[in-house]
């Protein structure tokens, strides 16, 4: 069966950071990329302080209400990955898979770096992709990525990065038998590789790929790589 595939973007970033896969991807299935509350083009309706099951129910709700999908595959990114995750605790007989791309079982943000989102929002997340994007991309690949995005509120930034923060399903991988597929760049910083190390241990029969020359946007840094890897884990379903 061809399960459709939903995306869900990461902190302070929109549906339009996953351009380079909806395209490729979209070729052959039916392939969506969601905003959540207050990203890209959709209207904030979340109160300031959030938890990743809470971007989870509202995910779930524009899966069943909005675009209406059976058995959907769900990849996310960071924070994303992150609510894929609970979205598989939570929901785990709906859903047909998950892509886990530069994410982890737990997401804790040094203190400083929630601080300076607080403080001075926009020069941070500007600084954060800049830092997520490795050495040998990174004159190329994070301007576009600035270029392209739509700036959160001055607020969303540092709401995203607190829900991770808090976020720890470490102890509950055993549970879900989903088919999955983790994703890490070589050189990521933000969830290093042992993250989703991790992730492949306790996710019984998922698949690891690793990028060299990528960090944290693996795929925005590698999308041939990251879009053959998907496409070939997708034929073994």
């Amino acid at each position: 069966m061809d399960y459709p595939i939903v995306f869900i973007h990461g902190s302070g970033d929109s549906a339009r950071i996953w351009r380079l896969q909806v395209e490729e991807l979209g070729k052959d299935r039916q392939v969506f990329a969601i905003d959540l509350p207050g990203h890209g083009e959709r209207p904030d309706s979340m109160p300031d302080t959030i938890t990743v099951l809470e971007y989870g129910r509202v995910a779930h709700q524009i899966i069943q209400n909005e675009l209406q999908l059976d058995h959907p595959i769900i990849a996310g990114h960071s924070l994303g990955g992150a609510i894929a995750l609970t979205m598989a605790l939570e929901y785990g007989s709906e859903l047909g898979g998950l892509i886990l791309i530069g994410t982890g079982a737990r997401l804790r943000v040094l203190p400083e770096v929630l601080e300076a989102t607080r403080s001075t929002p926009q020069r941070a997340r500007d600084q954060l992709i800049e830092m997520n994007v490795s050495e040998a991309h990174r004159a190329t690949t994070a301007p576009m990525i600035k270029q392209e995005q739509i700036e959160p509120g001055p607020t969303i930034m540092h709401r995203d990065l607190a829900a991770c923060n808090i976020f720890d399903c470490m102890v509950r991988l055993s549970e879900i038998s989903l088919p999955a597929l983790i994703i890490c760049g070589a050189d990521d910083s933000a969830t290093p590789v042992k993250y989703s190390q991790f992730l492949h241990d306790h996710l019984k029969g998922s698949t690891l790929r690793i990028f060299p020359n990528a960090a944290h946007y693996v795929m925005r840094e590698q999308p041939e790589m990251v879009n053959q890897a998907i496409k070939e884990w997708l034929a073994t379903l």
